[in-house]
């Protein structure tokens, strides 16, 4: 039988109405129960039940007890005799059902591409719409077959309209095809063969060739590090894309997924490749190359203009410190008279300062000459630091920094930064200037502009005269401004993506659709309302927290305490029960050394997910099976243990190394292992014993981890906490063990943001409603965001001592009498009042994907005084009182927490031992070779998981097992373990052996939309 439904779900859909009921007066016995269940399941459903195992055994009982007869009695009732196929037609008569006809066929293709044909290339969305419209008018599905055939020739005519939409739009465009076409075609009209079809292969002809193929790969290469010599080719390219003149609205109304898939072809396809596409394709395929690139490179100018600006301070200030501590080390009786001030202090602490720190130090002058002697170092350290700054960017950046403010547009929609854009303007125009000032002619903004510490080293006061403005000093001061304002995107850049409009980044329907969304974060639309709910939850955790504070052995609040008012003691760490060693033994016993291989073949075939890798083109002629072969050995070893492609390559399977490129370039893409990461996380889900791993859990678990890469590119930044240069990947990981989502990060990223990110954008099928984080994964601004998106944000404070639990009101002053040296000022409530509607606004645009989470909090926190930043701390603060207060007195929580992160960390572990090879080093530049390496062994260790679930179950299900583990080995029990693993060693790949594994037990395909939302 099938999944019990639950109350609500029996209640909802097998609930007979009297219409319903009067149908069955002719029928008694199997038949009446049979033809019920038959009608039921039709309205909910949508079809038919094919057999007795689909139907729920709750909605079975539910239905026997309204028409009167046994469930037992259904099993008498056979599905599949003339009787059942009399009933599925009279029922059609009644209901208005109908089966699907070749008329229908056609109807629903037409319908589809009218839905998707804009935005929408997704084969499962696709499906979830189809049937959705069979629903509606009442169609009952017809065989898988032509469910997929369906599916298949609207996603072909979708995409031949959106290509026809805009192949129109690009011929409307003077000359843009041409310049298209002369991408690759050595001949502009798009004809480069000879009469007869014989090529041109003469030395100029090669030599135009080579050119022009040098100008398509310019266009598609990767951005190398942090130097002028980026910053000049990136220029360069943006050049080359602009001269193409692709319309700025080509593309209007079509997706991004759209637009990005068609990118990804033209990637994938040589010059050669290009050429024989037809005309109206190729040139929509480079075009569309060409409007990300375009996108891509400006906002890789903007990167290199802050990266830039930052690396010019950055060594100036190393520069200046060198030459100071140089200086501060040659003065002598500093070291001893601080020695002396140590001792005097140690020896006694209760003293007063004149008493003991004064006669150690030589009496109150001599500290006042130190006070003044550093005084004068520090303000000549600035100046020293200002004077290298001038110089690097005088001598060695200016010129190119002057080239990036003639091809980038920027805007402000703020006018309080108007004198930055004035001074943006002004130095452009006397770029080409050789004068040592300003001209006094020009009206020159400073305020807002220099700052304090720059203005007398950018101002020239002459004995006689006006001031004068130094015009290099004053250059680099408008840059530093400029990064500044670009950080928090009160200044951006027109055609940039992450760098854009911050307007663009809110949803611009909210006006129209707030209810909805009001709704979908489930919020109320009374800001009176939502401040109620936080100030009731706020008194109810802090007044049980002040009650229950003398009976909790495992924290103190003090204000006597030095490290902050709180005192709290962790838990001790548990050891791993030996009944799981002994497990872990066993299957190791039984199944002996698994290749990795093994695993991932095993994985991929028990659910499929590696037909989520699509191909980049339209048609593909790579045999099924053997393109399985190559997608495991890319996977397992070529990216997942970051071995390459050439070593691979050389083991026994029976495939080139050109053969498995040529599947790298047209299969593996982020896109395709996100959705294949997607489906293995789905199925362990649903392998997954409760008896075994209990209820399913709606908690997961996030960190980050350092991985070391190669630092030629943009992305490969130094990571102070880890030590070393190297990318971040980001993972969630649910209890038991599986990842549902993972990230590529720079070093310098918001884990915040991360952390966000991957509880929104995850697409599985767990309802994740509370994330575990590490201290770096929690802000007073992400529990403020966290709360507005709808789950708790469940954080292990390193330095918990020092956090302040603020007050509901100011009438709750004397309230908690035992938490007063911990407690600080009362919320200010008006400041959320007043900008309720906007935090939503925000709350839904990182909801429904408008921005992302870094976008959001990158423009808030650095703009402190943003009123919805102000709205949003305020939020976080009231949010972050709740969960530290009840965090403090629970120490289920607590554990709850611990484990959730030791899970975490336990899969970084994993990592080491999988993603092996070049020393674990990502070695690529590209920073799309670096995500599909991650998501890879991403995919690697979640096929481990799923893999080693069964075993576990297999091994549980023996008798000699099945009242051996406690309830504490079941708690600790994990399937992210080995021990049985064989990593390492030669590349073998036989398909015909497979790991004897029980299979779990069957679950019915459903390609249906959930019932409740049909």
């Amino acid at each position: 039988m099938g999944r019990d439904l639950g109350l609500d779900g029996v209640v909802d859909h097998f609930t007979l109405n009297s219409d319903e009921a009067g149908w069955l007066r002719n029928k008694t016995g199997a038949t009446r129960l049979g033809f019920a269940v038959q009608l039921k399941f039709l309205t909910w459903r949508g079809r038919f039940p094919r057999m007795r195992m689909e139907l729920p055994p709750d909605a079975v009982e539910h239905v026997a007890k309204q028409v009167g007869v046994a469930a037992t009695k259904l099993g008498f009732y056979d599905f599949t005799s003339r009787a059942a196929k009399r009933h599925r037609s009279e029922l059609r008569d009644l209901t208005g059902w109908h089966e699907c006809t070749k008329t229908d066929l056609v109807k629903l293709v037409s319908h589809l591409v009218d839905v998707i044909w804009h935005d929408e290339r997704r084969e499962e969305q696709v499906r979830a719409e189809l049937l959705r419209q069979m629903r509606a008018e009442m169609i009952e599905p017809p065989t898988a077959a032509q469910v997929n055939a369906i599916i298949r020739s609207a996603l072909h005519q979708a995409d031949e309209r959106a290509v026809a939409e805009v192949a129109a739009r690009l011929a409307r465009s003077k000359d843009c095809t041409r310049r298209l076409d002369a991408l690759v075609f050595t001949d502009p009209t798009g004809d480069d063969t000879e009469p007869h079809g014989t090529a041109a292969v003469n030395g100029d002809d090669t030599a135009d060739e080579d050119d022009t193929e040098s100008v398509l790969a310019d266009i598609k290469a990767h951005p190398g590090n942090v130097s002028l010599n980026s910053l000049l080719d990136e220029i360069s390219k943006l050049g080359q894309v602009r001269a193409v003149g692709v319309p700025a609205k080509a593309f209007a109304g079509i997706g991004v997924q759209v637009v990005g898939a068609w990118r990804a072809r033209a990637s994938a396809s040589s010059p050669s490749h290009l050429r024989r596409f037809a005309p109206e394709v190729r040139q929509v395929l480079l075009a569309a190359l060409l409007f990300q690139r375009q996108r891509e490179i400006t906002d890789t100018l903007v990167e290199l203009l802050n990266s830039t600006v930052h690396r010019i301070n950055a060594r100036a200030e190393k520069k200046a410190t060198e030459a100071f501590v140089a200086e501060f080390t040659k003065v002598r009786g500093k070291s001893g008279l601080l020695g002396k001030i140590a001792a005097a202090s140690l020896s006694a602490p209760e003293g007063s300062v004149r008493e003991v720190i004064y006669p150690a130090a030589g009496g109150e002058k001599t500290l006042k000459d130190l006070v003044a002697e550093m005084k004068a170092i520090n303000a000549a350290f600035a100046r020293s630091k200002r004077e290298v700054f001038k110089s690097s960017y005088s001598n060695h950046y200016r010129s190119v920094l002057m080239k990036l403010l003639g091809v980038l547009d920027f805007r402000s929609s703020n006018d309080q930064h108007k004198p930055v854009m004035d001074a943006l303007k002004l130095i452009e125009r006397h770029k080409d200037s050789s004068t040592t000032y300003l001209p006094l002619s020009e009206t020159i903004p400073l305020e807002g502009v220099v700052r304090k510490d720059w203005m007398e080293f950018a101002i020239f006061t002459p004995d006689k005269g006006p001031k004068r403005v130094m015009r290099t000093v004053y250059e680099a001061c408008v840059f530093q401004a400029l990064r500044d304002r670009l950080r928090c995107k009160e200044i951006w850049v027109v055609g940039a993506d992450k760098w854009c409009n911050p307007d663009e980044d809110l949803p611009d329907d909210f006006e129209v659709r707030r209810a909805e969304y009001y709704e979908k974060l489930n919020k109320p639309r009374d800001a009176k309302v939502f401040i109620a709910q936080l100030q009731s939850e706020m008194r109810a955790e802090l007044g049980a927290l002040d009650t229950k504070l003398p009976k909790l052995l495992w924290v103190t609040i003090s204000g006597k305490h030095r490290n902050g008012a709180i005192k709290f003691t962790e838990r001790e760490p548990q050891k791993e029960p030996k009944n799981l060693r002994r497990l872990k033994k066993a299957i190791r016993k039984k199944w002996g050394t698994v290749a990795l291989i093994d695993i991932l073949k095993e994985a991929a075939l028990r659910t499929g997910m590696l037909k989520a890798l699509a191909p980049v083109g339209t048609r593909e002629a790579i045999d099924e099976a053997k393109l399985l072969e190559r997608l495991l050995l890319l996977i397992a070893y070529a990216y997942g243990t970051n071995s390459g492609i050439s070593s691979v390559a050389a083991g026994e399977h029976g495939h080139s190394e050109e053969e498995l490129r040529y599947t790298a370039r047209r299969y593996l893409t982020a896109v395709g292992l996100k959705a294949a990461g997607v489906e293995i996380a789905n199925a362990t889900f649903a392998a997954r014993q409760e008896t075994v791993w209990g209820q399913g859990t709606t908690t997961v678990a996030s960190d980050s981890t350092h991985f070391k890469a190669w630092d030629r590119n943009i992305f490969t930044e130094w990571h102070s906490r880890y030590g070393g240069r190297g990318v971040l990947v980001y993972w969630h990981i649910e209890k038991g063990s599986m990842a549902i989502h993972s990230q590529l990060l720079n070093c310098t990223a918001s884990e915040v943001a991360a952390a966000i990110e991957g509880m929104m954008r995850h697409a599985t099928t767990m309802q994740a409603e509370g994330n575990y984080v590490d201290s770096h994964g929690q802000s007073e601004i992400g529990f403020g965001l966290t709360r507005l998106l709808g789950y708790d944000l469940l954080p292990r404070i390193k330095q918990i001592n020092k956090v302040k639990l603020y007050r509901p009101g100011r009438e709750d002053e004397d309230t908690y009498e035992r938490l007063a040296d911990a407690m600080t000022r009362p919320i200010r409530w008006d400041v959320i009042e007043n900008n309720y509607d906007q935090l939503i606004k925000y709350a839904t645009a990182i909801r429904v994907g408008t921005a992302s989470t870094e976008a959001i909090l990158r423009r808030l926190t650095r703009t402190a005084s943003h009123p919805v930043y102000q709205a949003m701390l305020e939020v976080g603060k009231a949010q972050k009182t709740i969960f530290v207060a009840r965090y403090l007195r629970d120490r289920d929580l607590q554990r709850e927490i611990q484990e959730g992160l030791n899970v975490v960390e336990g899969w970084n572990g994993a990592n080491d031992i999988i993603f092996f090879g070049k020393s674990g080093e990502l070695s690529s530049n590209r920073r799309d070779q670096q995500e599909l390496s991650v998501l890879a062994l991403h995919l690697l260790q979640t096929a481990l998981v799923f893999v080693n679930t069964l075993m576990i179950q297999d091994m549980l299900a023996a008798p000699e097992w099945a009242d051996a583990l406690t309830d504490e080995d079941k708690q600790a029990l994990t399937p992210l373990f080995w021990m049985h693993i064989q990593p390492y060693g030669e590349v073998r790949l036989n398909m015909g052996s497979r790991l004897q594994l029980a299979v779990p037990a069957p679950q019915e395909p459903n390609p249906e939309p959930e019932p409740a939302a049909a």
